[in-house]
């Protein structure tokens, strides 16, 4: 798999200024900040309900585990 160094990071930046312009290239970082949270908040939320779904299975095998030694 490729890796991205700071050199490749360092071109698409200055391409990205010189296609964008100096004035609009802000706005788009911001933009793309925005979006980066919202997914990572997206995501973030499906992940805690995943894991409160696995904690609520695992109860319940716990207890029904204990039920049937305790007959």
């Amino acid at each position: 798999m490729p890796q991205i160094g700071w050199f490749e990071i360092l071109i698409v930046v200055v391409l990205a200024i010189l296609i964008i312009g100096p004035k609009d290239f802000p706005i788009m970082l911001k933009k793309i900040g925005s979006w980066v949270g919202s997914f990572k908040n997206y995501f973030n939320e499906v992940q805690k309900d995943i894991t409160e779904v696995e904690d609520s299975i695992e109860e319940d095998f716990v207890d029904k585990k204990d039920n049937k030694k305790n007959e």
